[in-house]
């Protein structure tokens, strides 16, 4: 009888063992669903870099890289690959971007352009010509507003308004996102995955944003080309009159220095 029981301890043991094990792997693979983004950590984080010299990956912080591994994201490439991907973010046009597809398509590269409302409805014709041309166009949300500011109501309509938008205008469906002003939160991140989007951080930006320090060629070529690293995501803003006339000599380099553009479609992680 004692053996009996005995044994009925056992499977019940084991059985109750399986349920955890099947549990665990179970929120590995699976979308975390929407009770379970409400309890993350909704601290804002500001994207930052630590370079390194001698074409070294950067460091990237030990929370960043844990929450845009944790949750799929793009940040910096495989050590080991060669492998280089461009992006351009693009709140609004300042009469740059032309003369970038032009450079891109005369190099045979192919950039990812991360836009908002404003950019699609004040300059339709280079958001469908980005895309006749190969290029992938990203989410930058309609308003280009801080995510981890917002309700997870009101991100949703900033990332779907764009989504529905850009299909219906361009017949384009979109799956990249990158947080306005690189700030985000761990809530942010997995609730943009349920919403079917991939976070897209970078590993190498420098301050080309500021139409008020243009004029700096010699300086953003240097900044572009003493960081250039294995796998290094490129953050280059199309409002910068700088990037776009050291754009063609840049890529010309890169390649010479026995790097390779690829698209995010073909990230390696």
């Amino acid at each position: 009888m004692k053996r009996k029981y005995y044994m009925i301890g056992i499977i019940i043991i084991a059985m109750f063992t399986f349920c955890i094990v099947q549990t665990k792997e179970k929120k590995e693979t699976v979308l975390t669903s929407s009770k379970e983004v409400e309890i993350l950590n909704s601290k804002k984080i500001e994207w930052g870099i630590k370079r390194n010299g001698n074409h070294e990956q950067p460091d990237l912080g030990a929370t960043n890289k844990r929450i845009l591994d944790e949750n799929k994201g793009i940040c910096i490439g495989n050590s080991n690959s060669t492998k280089v991907y461009l992006t351009f973010d693009e709140g609004y046009e300042a009469g740059y971007t032309e003369k970038i597809l032009e450079v891109l398509k005369q190099n045979e590269v192919k950039a990812t352009f991360f836009i908002t409302a404003h950019y699609v409805n004040s300059k339709p014709e280079l958001v469908e010509k980005m895309i006749q041309e190969g290029h992938t166009i990203g989410n930058h949300t309609v308003n280009h507003k801080s995510m981890p500011s917002l309700s997870l109501e009101e991100i949703k309509d900033e990332v779907m308004k764009l989504h529905t938008t850009i299909y219906e205008k361009f017949n384009y469906e979109m799956k990249y996102i990158r947080p306005p002003k690189g700030e985000y939160s761990e809530k942010t991140v997995a609730y943009c995955n349920n919403l079917g989007y991939t976070t897209v951080m970078w590993s190498f930006a420098y301050d080309d944003w500021d139409e008020n320090k243009q004029g700096r060629e010699e300086y953003a070529k240097k900044k572009i080309l003493d960081n250039i690293h294995n796998g290094a995501v490129i953050l280059l803003h199309g409002n910068s009159k700088d990037n776009t006339n050291v754009l063609d000599t840049c890529i010309k380099e890169i390649k010479s220095m026995g790097y390779q553009f690829s698209t995010l479609d073909e990230f390696e992680r």
